[in-house]
């Protein structure tokens, strides 16, 4: 499964209704509440000397673990042109089958665990992750060490797989967020690889069937053990784990590749596009603003996330005014997760009538400049601030989910704990700070602003 579209996909939803060094805790990041890390688990990280990642994270699960290989590869690692789509496309291949465990010997050992077993790709990792019992982790470790180590393909069922993910791109396309998506990432980048989506440019995954020889390079590439980190949180003991991943993994050889991601320049003008959709949809206003890559310490990112809710959040005033009492507007949201790489603050508006399309750019435009031109109050500050908190603190209920959120803050940061710096950010924030960064952010030059509205029919 993709990721590229997770942040458009809710807009849809909500419009239709060696010998290792012993284990060391990782390192505590400043508190953001009463002295108190985000995350309340111990995180344990032992690095092999191959440059595999092990952490653990104990969580009160009895008897369940949660089983994450993270890949820091994505969209982002497409760097030859032509050739995009390959990070997502081994998300289906790893599916594929060893000589040991062929991919219905895989199923079947999945299925008498009865194990949750899945895998998505966004623009910063890949993700392959199960939900098994916990006495099932041997077997986990020996699986998955397998696959990664010893995946086989053959010519045949790679062009298979390459059609299926051309499958998949046309079903995407059969709606408007892939479209949605692929104009901005293409208009608002002009150099960096997050230019194009998760799934790659058209063209290229019509090619992809060709690219056989290619595969093998991505693959040999990017699937070493210093570019993966396993992931166990649940019923799981730190030493038991690590024994088992220095057997199966241990003498996985370290990649010799390197590549360089293009940085984007700054942007210098306002930039836009105009699409057309077929059949009738509701219109669509899609705006993205150029923020800062995923750098814990920084203080613009818990800015720009506080600036999400607060002008854009549901108890925000635009949203009561567009969507509750207006009702012209059927979905408002914004998106300011930040990536491995500076990335995109993007706000979306499904209107219900073209006609409004220019008031409600408009109303957007002057939320974001009274953002910048006055700070909002001490107490809206701190709902927000308590918000994040609880909201992200009430989320991890599972293993899985513990498991998803230290996996996203390797796979962004290089660190299992990078949530806690972010959080602290979130509780240093004043007023003042929320201005700053709107101002800074928030300006035509910096802007790219994408429509979408039925095609006209003559």
């Amino acid at each position: 499964m993709r990721r590229g579209l997770a942040f458009l996909a809710c807009v849809l939803i909500a419009g239709a209704t060696g010998a290792a060094p012993a284990a060391e805790p990782a390192k505590a990041s400043a508190a953001p509440a009463e002295g108190r890390p985000i995350f309340p688990f111990p995180i344990h990280r032992t690095t092999l000397e191959n440059g595999l990642g092990v952490v653990s994270v104990p969580f009160d699960s009895p008897g369940i673990i949660a089983y994450y290989t993270v890949v820091r590869t994505g969209s982002r690692n497409e760097v030859e042109k032509g050739l995009s789509g390959f990070a997502h496309f081994f998300e289906h291949m790893m599916f594929r089958g060893t000589e040991k465990y062929p991919a219905e010997k895989y199923n079947d050992v999945l299925k008498s665990l009865g194990a949750d077993s899945n895998a998505f790709t966004t623009e910063d990792w890949t993700c392959y992750h199960m939900t098994v019992p916990a006495t099932a982790l041997a077997t986990a470790v020996e699986i998955e060490a397998d696959r990664f180590r010893n995946l086989k393909y053959d010519q045949p069922s790679f062009q298979k797989e390459a059609r299926a993910v051309l499958g998949e791109y046309n079903k995407s396309a059969s709606s408007p967020f892939l479209k949605l998506e692929e104009a901005m990432s293409d208009t608002a980048f002009t150099r960096h690889t997050y230019k194009h989506t998760t799934i790659g440019f058209l063209a290229d995954i019509k090619d992809m069937p060709n690219q056989y020889a290619y595969s093998k390079v991505f693959f040999d590439r990017w699937y070493r053990p210093e570019n993966c980190t396993i992931v166990v949180a649940g019923d799981v003991k730190h030493d038991a784990l690590l024994a088992l991943v220095k057997a199966a993994y241990g003498s996985w050889e370290r990649g010799k590749a390197t590549v360089e991601i293009p940085a984007e320049p700054p942007q210098a003008e306002p930039r836009s596009a105009k699409l057309t959709w077929p059949v009738p949809t509701l219109p669509i206003l899609f705006l993205g603003y150029h923020m800062p890559a995923a750098d814990p310490p920084s203080p613009d990112v818990p800015a720009l996330g506080a600036l999400e809710q607060a002008v854009f959040g549901e108890t925000s005033p635009l949203y009561r005014d567009l969507v509750l009492k207006e009702q012209k507007v059927v979905t408002l949201m914004a998106d300011s997760q930040a990536r491995r790489d500076p990335a995109l603050f993007s706000i979306l508006a499904r209107v219900r009538s073209s006609d409004d399309l220019p008031a409600v750019r408009s109303r957007i435009a002057g939320a974001l400049k009274a953002a910048a031109e006055s700070p909002i109050t001490g107490a809206r500050l701190d709902a927000v601030q308590s918000h994040l908190r609880y909201a992200y603190a009430g989320s991890l209920k599972s293993p899985d989910a513990v498991a998803r959120a230290v996996g996203e803050s390797i796979a962004t940061t290089g660190r299992p704990d990078a949530m806690n710096d972010l959080f602290a950010g979130y509780e240093r924030l004043t007023p003042a700070d929320l201005q700053r960064v709107a101002a800074k952010y928030f300006v035509p030059t910096n802007e790219t602003t994408i429509t979408l509205e039925t095609e006209k029919k003559p």
